[in-house]
């Protein structure tokens, strides 16, 4: 995926882009925000250079972020996870 049009020649900044959307940039870890709904789970995105993982336990939720953020930058779509940073993902 590419964000450089949010990260170097937009207007807005990802950052900006993510907090107008309700998310918040974790204290710990600048690449990581979060977004906590009223039931009280939380959807996560992680960013690592220009690749993105978003974690949520509704699908539909995680398609309405991917369908805001390809409004705001080109985005390439490369389906669920298998491995991030040389570890690999187990599902439940």
């Amino acid at each position: 995926m590419d964000l450089s049009r949010l990260l170097g020649g937009g207007t807005k900044s990802f950052d900006t882009f993510m907090i107008a959307q309700g998310y918040t940039c974790s204290r710990y870890d600048n690449c990581v925000y979060y977004r906590q709904y009223s039931d009280g789970s939380f959807i996560y995105l992680l960013l690592y250079v220009d690749d993105m993982l978003i974690d949520y336990k509704d699908k539909s939720f995680i398609s309405k972020l991917k369908s805001q953020l390809s409004e705001e930058c080109e985005m390439k779509d490369l389906g669920a996870a298998k491995k991030i940073q040389g570890m690999e993902i187990q599902r439940d």
